[in-house]
């Protein structure tokens, strides 16, 4: 693969948020040859620093009563010594689409020999180990795991660490195009290749979002996509004195993390759990609020944002979706202690302007689950491993 070297880094605290590179080439070749640390302008990540990324990596796919079709597409993009882990919370009563989805992650694995792992998001074994290991955060009122993807991912990268993986990456199950999916996994492999630090995040930026109206139009940028990351620059602006616009992902559904930053960061629930990560990560890690995490402070957070050649095409969900989502991401920096009067205003404005909210009002603060380093990860890790093969695909 070529891809561009880090052109430029903003720096805020220990953290390094790199500006967004470009993927120049998907395949770099065994012959060609570039002068060392991409003097150039552009990097070579060959073939063998891919495949020893995807080795430790687990991929974690949240559906939920998504079209088999899509969710085989995707689970055939994934590059094969990844480990695939899909938490659903599909409909198991009426139309059994849970078995549905176990059936058709089986024939692939089967016909592939590859591994993969499927777990129901309400599978009373997951609620009673997560009790058992003190994390009660992820639970509802009926004692089993809570909706949303948010509960999904955790108990994904949960799942991933019973492994013994050393990288999560999260894909989305309506994507229409297997060959981006391929594309997001290696670029998750190369940031993580580029990573001075064990605590480091990839974040995908799509090259396009092709939309469909009279003709297909390829798209560069979303309504929610602009107003999340010019609030979020906002929030990094007012803390270093200088403006900056060097945040483009941060409703990044596909995206990565190494499992040792993974492990301390808390999340948030519904649509606000991709910006949240990059709030918790100013919160924790950006020199201005205290942190008992030295070793992070130490080593710092290295976080790439790396722009796809393949478009994104999933589904289309609709505008009071869209207005979730900017309620959600703009809930997660007005309510951040970071975020002070002046943002605040400019966030309400905002959401005023959209008609999401009406003058006088406030968005709801949202429910954060704790940092999985809070539970006791070993014990649950041993309740999980002790019936793990219940949960692989292949039987």
């Amino acid at each position: 693969m070529y891809i561009e070297s880090p052109r430029y880094t903003e720096r805020f605290g220990s953290v390094r948020m790199n500006y967004v590179q470009m993927v120049v080439a998907l395949d770099s070749g065994t012959k060609s040859e570039l002068p060392p640390h991409g003097a150039m302008g552009v990097m070579k990540i060959d073939e063998e620093t891919i495949k020893h990324f995807e080795d430790k990596m687990a991929i974690v796919i949240p559906i939920k009563d998504e079209k088999l079709k899509l969710f085989e597409g995707v689970i055939s993009g994934i590059p094969h010594d990844c480990l695939v882990i899909t938490v659903s919370n599909s409909q198991i009563e009426k139309i059994d689409r849970f078995r549905m989805e176990g059936d058709a992650l089986n024939q692939i694995c089967r016909f592939t020999s590859r591994e993969a792992l499927i777990v129901h998001q309400k599978d009373p074994a997951i609620a009673e180990s997560l009790a058992e290991a003190g994390y009660n955060d992820l639970l509802g009122e009926d004692g089993l795991v809570r909706d949303g993807k948010c509960a999904a991912m955790v108990i994904g990268l949960l799942m991933a660490k019973a492994a013994g993986k050393e990288y999560v990456g999260f894909v989305d199950a309506d994507n229409y195009f297997p060959g981006a999916i391929l594309e997001y996994v290696r670029n998750y492999a190369a940031g993580f290749s580029m990573a001075k630090s064990d605590y480091s995040m990839v974040r995908i930026l799509w090259h396009y979002k092709p939309k469909l109206s009279a003709g297909l139009y390829f798209k560069k940028w979303g309504r929610v996509s602009e107003i999340t990351n010019k609030y979020l620059n906002d929030l990094i602006s007012s803390k270093i004195g200088f403006e900056t616009e060097v945040v483009k992902t941060g409703n990044a559904g596909e995206h990565a993390i190494s499992m040792k930053l993974a492990e301390i960061l808390p999340y948030a629930a519904g649509y606000a759990v991709e910006p949240q990560e990059l709030v918790s990560i100013f919160e924790n890690f950006g020199g201005i609020l205290p942190t008992r995490e030295r070793k992070v402070m130490e080593q710092g957070v290295d976080i790439f944002q790396i722009e796809t050649r393949n478009p994104h095409l999933h589904e289309e969900k609709g505008d009071e979706h869209l207005k979730d989502m900017i309620l959600s991401a703009l809930s997660t920096i007005y309510h951040s202690p970071l975020c002070d009067k002046e943002l605040k205003q400019a966030v309400l404005s905002e959401l005023v302007r959209q008609s999401i909210i009406k003058e006088g009002e406030e968005p709801l603060p949202l429910h954060i689950t704790a940092a999985p380093k809070k539970m006791d990860t070993k014990k649950f890790v041993a309740a999980i491993q002790e019936d793990f093969d219940k949960y692989r695909a292949l039987q």
